[in-house]
């Protein structure tokens, strides 16, 4: 039951700890002149990614961990590491936009325009499938996509009307 357990405390205070460093760097942009872009999604955002970890915690406590899903998840927490360092202080989980700030375009971003949204898509199917719990995997991936096509179309649509997206 233990790699089980201490496999969702290590999310649960990854997620934690990364809330603290979004509400810090928001708070900062904003003092910066900084503008949040459509924040409507963000309390249905907030609730996608907290019932995904509320129903680990239900569902998966005493399940094996399968190795393999569990070393693709760990792959994804240092690509998700490589975001953070590459953004630095503009990393946040609201739509921040600075005006007049170009794009970051080194670490993963020379490869994607929203790397950590690819991160997130990995991140919400395989740590339920070291789980092995497919159809939750399935489920959440659904919702997921739901919830990104809009955050995407309203960052994609607030980084081109501020001229930073060409």
């Amino acid at each position: 039951m233990w790699p089980s357990i201490a496999l969702l405390t290590f999310v649960t205070l990854q997620r934690l700890g990364e809330l603290v460093l979004a509400r810090r760097n928001t708070a900062a942009l904003l003092a910066r002149g900084a503008r949040e872009v459509a924040p409507e999604h963000y309390p249905a955002m907030v609730a996608l990614h907290a019932g995904w970890l509320v129903g680990l915690w239900l569902l998966a406590p005493g399940r094996p961990v399968d190795l393999f899903w569990l070393a693709v998840f760990m792959g994804l927490q240092a690509l998700r590491l490589w975001v953070l360092a590459t953004l630095k202080d503009r990393w946040t989980t609201r739509i921040i936009i600075l005006p007049g700030v170009p794009l970051v375009k080194s670490g993963p971003y020379r490869f994607l325009r929203h790397p950590n949204y690819a991160i997130v898509v990995g991140e919400i199917a395989t740590l339920p499938l070291a789980f092995g719990l497919p159809l939750y995997a399935i489920g959440f991936s659904l919702l997921n996509a739901c919830m990104l096509s809009i955050r995407l179309k309203a960052e994609n649509a607030a980084l081109k009307s501020a001229m930073i997206l060409k």
